[in-house]
């Protein structure tokens, strides 16, 4: 029978917490792979205890930041460093396809959960690493999170105002470059097994990622031997020209990309801002032009000031809140907001597969699990009778 889904023939262990790892996995479930992510018994992933602003969703009080990323996923409880724990997930990696972690470099190998390990028992598993800055090197030890990622890698101190400190950006976006990252690799390695038979061992750092999404900045940076100067206006990046950036409006702010200067100057009407019109002027004094610009679009209302510029073909668009995002009508159009129903949080708000396919497309067909809400079920699909089950649960190996 033809599947429904590109990847429900592939079932991944999944070690992984917090952002970069559970992403990534969950966006293999959301293409139909069988996800079994192992959870500590009673605490589950860090993540369960980790929200923003105190809130948490429903009475049991799950956590927004978990039930963001571990949608189509069961849960297997069980405690890694119980003597049992090597057995259980042993017999299970023989049958997966993928196993993914991202604990800090050689947590997985002491434990006997390292690549070796697996590929002894499976020699076509695909084992997939993530961490902060690679296996080896003088920042080993070193706490592998995205803010601070960002701050390495020149991002941070490319974004904000140039009379401002750097600005990281407002989303974890290290680990999500990263959990795309790991997705790509395995996808790789996937399509190379289908070939040759074989496993390979994938390893995804955060900071070679995002140094790598960066690519055209470094590129600069790197070959005139000059770092970019954040300016003090809203310019949108610090290698840009203006008009490019942020400007306010009575009602609230709009964003200019590349566009004709003197196309903008005619929907402003101040045609003393002409003599500026050059490409080196627009760069070295592009401070004092956005200055020139804000007060001019300070007297517009938003919506008026966008419908002007969009008439003449200039390159622009709203600042939205995630609020206003959410309501905006592309993104109705697209479908990209959904929900799911979970068992003690209610209807969950979220963001929906973002890849679109013809023939098998990616859906929701599980909520993010509670701890431990999938032990029975999976250890029975990989032989444990329901009295080993229930012993390895009194014994707390498993919850």
């Amino acid at each position: 029978m033809m599947q429904t889904k590109a990847l429900e023939d592939v079932t991944v262990l999944d070690f992984s917490h917090l952002l970069q790892g559970p992403f990534a996995t969950q966006l293999l479930a959301d293409m139909g792979a069988n996800v079994l992510k192992v959870e500590r018994p009673g605490a589950g992933d860090l993540f369960r205890s980790i929200t923003f602003r105190n809130k948490w969703l429903g009475e049991t009080r799950e956590s927004p930041s978990f039930l963001a990323w571990n949608r189509n996923k069961r849960s297997l409880a069980i405690d890694l460093k119980a003597p049992e724990a090597r057995d259980i997930l042993y017999r299970i990696a023989a049958d997966v396809d993928v196993v993914v972690q991202n604990f800090r470099p050689g947590v997985m190998e002491r434990m006997g959960f390292g690549y070796e390990d697996f590929r002894k028992i499976n020699p076509r598993i695909i084992y997939c690493s993530g961490s902060g800055y690679g296996t080896s090197g003088p920042y080993l030890s070193r706490p592998g999170q995205d803010m601070l990622i960002q701050g390495l890698t020149g991002l941070a101190a490319a974004t904000g105002r140039g009379d401002g400190p750097p600005v990281p950006v407002g989303s974890g976006f290290a680990d999500q470059v990263g959990a795309m990252n790991m997705v790509y690799g395995i996808l790789t390695a996937l399509y190379w097994r289908e070939r040759s038979g074989k496993g390979q061992n994938v390893e995804v750092n955060l900071m070679s990622g995002l140094l790598a999404h960066q690519g055209q900045e470094m590129l600069m940076a790197m070959n005139f031997n000059e770092d970019f100067q954040r300016p003090n206006s809203g310019i949108g990046h610090p290698g840009m020209d203006a008009p490019f950036g942020v400007y306010p409006t009575r009602d609230g702010y709009v964003t200019v990309a590349m566009s004709p200067f003197r196309t903008l100057v005619g929907v402003l009407g101040d045609d003393s801002l002409l003599e500026y019109d050059d490409p080196e002027r627009l760069f070295t004094e592009r401070d004092a032009i956005w200055n020139r610009i804000a007060a001019l679009t300070m007297e517009w209302n938003r919506q008026d000031l966008i419908e002007a510029m969009l008439a003449v073909d200039i390159w622009c668009g709203e600042v939205k809140t995630h609020l206003e995002a959410a309501a905006d009508p592309q993104v109705r159009h697209l479908g990209a907001i959904t929900h799911y129903d979970h068992p003690t949080a209610g209807r969950v708000k979220v963001v929906g597969p973002a890849v679109k396919l013809s023939e098998t497309p990616a859906a929701i067909d599980r909520p993010a699990p509670l701890v431990g809400e999938h032990t029975a079920e999976i250890l029975a699909e990989y032989g444990f009778d329901d009295a080993a089950i229930a012993d390895l649960r009194a014994r707390g190996v498993t919850g």
